[in-house]
Order: C-alpha cells, then sequence, then structure tokens
C-alpha cells in the first residue's frame, strides 16, 4: 500500500548543496513533498546542480544568518518539517576559522530555531547534530545519556547546536529531535580531504591513498543513504509526541579504524597491490568515537539497510562514472599497473600514474 505521509507537505533543507541534502532531497521528492531549499552559494560540482535538484525543487538564496529571510520563508511557504543540515562540517576548517564555524553553525541554528518558534505552522524540527558533540568519553560506545563535552572548535560547535536545540524543546516545547551521526560517506561528495572520496580518487588515479593520521582512529561510518532514511523515519515518528524531544544515535553500530576503511575501498576496487602511505600529521581530534543506535532501532524501528561494504561499493561505482564524465578535465598516464576493475576513461583503460 502506498505511503502518501509526505504528499504535498511543505518541507525546507538547509545544507541542500553538501553531502546529506541532495540524497534526502530526492527521497522527498520522489514521496511527493513540495521541498524548499536554503542554498548561500553556486556550486556547480555539488550533487544538487549535477542532478538538476534546483530545477525540481523551491530554491531561496540566503543564508542562515539571515534572521528575517528565514523567518519569511517559515511564514510565506507554510513550512511544515524543516530539516536543518547546514553547517560548516569540514574539521580542519573548524580548526583554522573557529569564529567564522561557530557563527555557521551556532548561530546559524539558533536563528533558525528561533525562527521556527514564531512560525504558526512548523509540526517538525529535525536538527543534524554530530557524534562529535559528545567529545571524548572512556566508555564506548556512546548513548543518547552521556554528556555533550566538545572541546576542539567543531566539536564544541555541534554540542552547542544540540543543547540549544534541547533547550528550545524543553523551554519552548518546541518540536525539535536531534540526530547524531558517525562520518557520512557517498556519492556527490567532492571533500576530497574525506578519507572516502579521497581513497577512491586516488585510486582511480592509480595512486598510492593518503592517510592524514596514524590510521588508527576509530569512527563510525555510515553510507549517505542509510542516514537519509534515517531522517525521514524519524520524522514520521514524530507523529508520535513520545518521540518529540529526543535525541538520536545513527550508525551501523560497526566503527571502523582509518586503515580498515581503507584497506576495504582498496578490496573493493581491487587494487591491494596500492598501499597507504601514513603521514601521521593530524591534531585536535579524537582517537576513538562510536556510537551505539539500539534506540533508534527500539524506538523508531529504524536500523542500516545498506551497511558500510554495500554502501562503499555504491559509492565506489558513482566515482567511477563521475570521472568518466569529467574525462576531459583528467590527464592520466604511467606504466605502472592498472587497477583491474575494468573502469575506463572514455577509450583509454585507466592507468596507474
Amino acid at each position: 500500500m502506498k505511503n502518501y505521509f509526505w504528499n504535498n507537505k511543505n518541507v525546507f533543507i538547509t545544507g541542500a548543496t553538501g553531502l546529506l541534502g541532495p540524497w534526502l532531497i530526492k527521497d522527498l521528492l520522489e514521496k511527493q513533498a513540495n521541498v524548499f531549499v536554503l542554498v548561500r552559494d553556486i556550486i556547480p560540482s555539488s550533487l544538487f546542480f549535477i542532478d538538476g535538484l534546483d530545477k525540481k525543487t523551491n530554491v531561496i538564496f540566503g543564508d542562515l544568518l539571515d534572521f528575517q529571510l528565514l523567518q519569511r520563508v517559515l511564514n510565506e511557504f507554510d513550512i511544515d518539517t524543516v530539516f536543518h543540515l547546514g553547517a560548516q562540517a569540514i574539521v580542519g576548517i573548524a580548526n583554522r576559522s573557529p569564529l567564522s564555524t561557530f557563527k555557521s553553525n551556532i548561530e546559524g541554528t539558533w536563528n533558525l530555531l528561533e525562527a521556527c518558534r514564531l512560525s504558526p505552522w512548523i509540526k517538525k524540527v529535525i536538527i543534524a547534530s554530530s557524534d562529535k558533540a559528545y567529545g571524548e568519553h572512556e566508555k564506548l560506545p556512546y548513548k543518547e545519556n552521556i554528556s555533550l563535552q566538545g572541546r576542539f572548535p567543531y566539536d564544541v560547535s555541534k554540542s552547542c547546536v544540540d543543547l540549544i536545540s534541547q533547550s528550545y524543546f524543553h523551554t519552548y516545547k518546541l518540536p525539535v529531535c536531534v540526530t547524531r551521526c558517525g562520518n557520512f560517506f557517498g556519492g556527490g561528495d567532492l571533500h576530497l580531504n574525506r578519507i572516502v572520496p579521497g581513497t577512491i580518487k586516488s585510486i582511480l588515479y592509480g595512486k598510492n591513498p593518503i592517510i592524514r593520521t596514524n590510521g588508527l582512529f576509530v569512527r563510525d561510518y555510515v553510507y549517505v543513504k542509510d542516514v537519509s532514511d534515517a531522517y525521514i523515519t524519524l520524522a514520521q515518528k514524530m507523529e508520535n509526541d513520545f518521540v518529540i524531544g529526543q535525541c538520536f544515535n545513527f550508525s551501523t553500530d560497526q566503527p571502523f579504524n582509518v586503515i580498515e576503511i581503507v584497506d576495504l575501498i582498496l578490496d573493493i576496487m581491487k587494487c591491494n597491490h596500492l598501499k597507504p602511505i601514513i603521514q601521521n600529521q593530524s591534531c585536535n581530534e579524537i582517537p576513538e568515537q562510536n556510537l551505539c543506535s539500539q534506540k533508534a532501532k527500539n524506538i523508531l524501528g529504524w536500523e542500516a539497510k545498506f551497511g558500510v561494504k554495500v554502501g562503499l561499493q555504491e559509492t565506489v561505482k558513482w566515482y567511477k562514472n563521475f570521472f568518466d564524465e569529467q574525462k576531459n578535465k583528467i590527464y592520466i598516464s604511467g606504466k605502472s599497473p592498472r587497477c583491474d576493475f575494468g573502469y575506463t576513461l572514455g577509450k583509454e583503460k585507466l592507468r596507474s600514474s
């Protein structure tokens, strides 16, 4: 039986040009929602523009720091549900530029929450926090009831976002839920300093992948399609008043260290002759973090459908297709053994340099 839950609902999404935004938008469009998105910058390489989602959604150009704009959008378009994904999400940038990160992540969130509080139409607000909001704890995995104690700029910004969001529920009864996820990965992520897309690109070029840490940092990795499903499931379950105001971890409950993730990608791409280069240069990061998602399973009935290995397989396929379409911008030469997964770049077989 067809589910009409999202049919003609007006949904507002921030962070539309990020990694998760386009996948969530596509899922909601398939469910017949009316999607409104906030776009600050036109980024042609974003999946949002590559897939033509700008032509399928209602685009509002602006910034989370513009409170009047947010208030106008929520009221003029009778927004029912808000997914707040917009943030400065790169840890390295946060370390270099803490003030802009604090403004985007913290002030941007309180602006949106206040605009939601003043709107008579809002029924659900889903705020993207992070596993980084927990900070460092000796006891793992993180459960939703442990303290939020971020120490480094990005982590602190997410701790603040999380607590401010909870305060709007407890003080004003704003229908808020908070999500905390591990490291997203999936097609469309062109921040190539991240381990998954950076590793895939290196392998496609036939180069040894770079690990900037010591390779032993432990994290949750969760496929972007699983995350989109988690957000939609949560929003639907918020019809139950018991769910509103709660925080949920979303993960596969299967943490990996960086070397394990790189080795898994090498195995999927049949390029085990390539060996990662470990730079051991990172700082201001927590050595080990992972989440328990049992609460999401018990209350929401959610668990990852794809998982890490299948998600990585789909992600590799996405990047192969992407770089094939970009073949006129890429020049590859050399005589080393090529990666034997049958990928072609135009008429030329991909070779390592």
